[in-house]
């Protein structure tokens, strides 16, 4: 039933792209500390080249992605079809992190339709390439994005927002670090 692929072909581009939501998971080395898994939307993640993906990360309450890659870069997304043929695509790789204050911000933001409160790009080069049926996960309709987070951020400044990515997002809940203050 699964598949191996050896890159991002031009079909399995079509599909991620049809997708709305996708799930990303990292974990920190330690055999205590905690795995995490984040599900992202809002048109955030480009297929750059056969073995090469990235996705505009937002402010939020945590930094577990940001933290994890900046220990060890592992990192793996999920797809999953939730309208049409079941399928679940996953890409594994190793990630790094582009924050706003790096040299080449511009050009990594650019790349990406604008979005409230960019925090910062990652970036995947993609190491194994595989589906699974998804037999499992249920058919839902998409209705639409939610206007939430946009309507979150446009009650914030700059400043605001500053001071939250300080807050919440200089290290991880197992204590890594994350953000730096400068980048914050």
């Amino acid at each position: 039933m699964g598949k191996l692929y050896d890159s991002i072909t031009f079909e399995l581009t079509t599909w991620i792209q049809q997708q709305h939501v996708f799930f990303v998971a990292t974990a920190p080395l330690s055999q205590d500390g905690h795995v995490n898994t984040s599900p992202k939307g809002l048109d955030c993640l480009r297929v750059l080249g056969p073995h090469h993906v990235a996705f505009l990360d937002v402010t939020g309450s945590g930094s577990e992605t940001i933290a994890h890659l900046r220990e060890n870069s592992r990192i793996v997304l999920m797809f999953c079809a939730f309208t049409g043929p079941p399928k679940i695509v996953r890409l594994h790789g190793k990630g790094s992190v582009i924050t706003r204050t790096a040299p080449d911000w511009k050009d990594w933001e650019g790349i990406f339709p604008t979005q409230a409160a960019p925090r910062s790009v990652i970036s995947v080069n993609v190491t194994r390439i595989s589906d699974s049926c998804g037999y499992g996960v249920p058919a839902m309709e998409f209705k639409q994005d939610r206007d939430i987070f946009h309507r979150w951020v446009a009650t914030k400044g700059a400043d605001t927002l500053r001071a939250y990515r300080k807050e919440k997002n200089a290290s991880s809940i197992d204590g890594l670090p994350s953000l730096t203050e400068g980048e914050a």
